[in-house]
């Protein structure tokens, strides 16, 4: 079985934006590229899981998300970092259509870390949740997985309600340094 470190997209990996899916409005929060290659490097399988309710709301389409992670693997592939998989929740209540319909994906559900474990092969008690909200922390914890907050995105105003047993860390690169041991450096 593998070890993953599961990311948060908007406010973990890049910078939050409303409703991201135009590339000219993505930007990477500073270091994260370089985290995301220390996490290949410390043999995780490198998941991002994120909720994308602006399908659900007709602000862009599947096409728009895909096109974007495209954008991103491109701009990490500079750094020598790679995302393993991709994985997002296109569903939300006030969704219209069929995104509209019962959905178990939608973090604080587990749905997409267990999915990820299921395809990969995922050990969900040796892996790590990382992201900047509480939704993400509830997710992680239902998975089984370690849970690490980032005061980036909406971390630093969620910090507050973090449970006892998360870490708590500026942004990825200081949580991925700690988590492989390579703090400071």
């Amino acid at each position: 079985m593998r070890r993953a470190a599961f990311l948060d997209r908007d406010g973990t990996v890049n910078r939050e934006k409303d409703y991201l899916y135009r590339i000219d409005e993505f930007e990477f929060i500073p270091g994260a590229p370089e985290a995301v290659r220390m996490l290949n490097e410390a043999g995780f399988l490198v998941v991002v899981v994120s909720n994308q309710s602006g399908v659900a709301r007709g602000y862009y389409t599947e096409d728009d998300v895909d096109a974007l992670h495209r954008h991103i693997d491109g701009e990490l592939a500079k750094s020598g970092a790679r995302v393993d998989a991709w994985f997002y929740c296109a569903h939300h209540p006030d969704g219209k259509g069929s995104y509209s319909l019962a959905f178990r994906c939608r973090k604080p559900l587990p749905g997409m870390l267990l999915e990820a474990a299921r395809r990969f092969n995922i050990d969900l008690e040796a892996s790590v949740m990382i992201g900047d909200k509480l939704v993400d922390m509830e997710a992680g914890a239902a998975a089984g997985c370690r849970t690490i907050l980032v005061r980036t995105g909406y971390g630093a105003e969620q910090e507050p309600g973090v449970s006892s047993g998360t870490g708590v860390y500026d942004d990825l690169l200081a949580a991925v340094r700690a988590l492989t041991g390579k703090e400071g450096k």
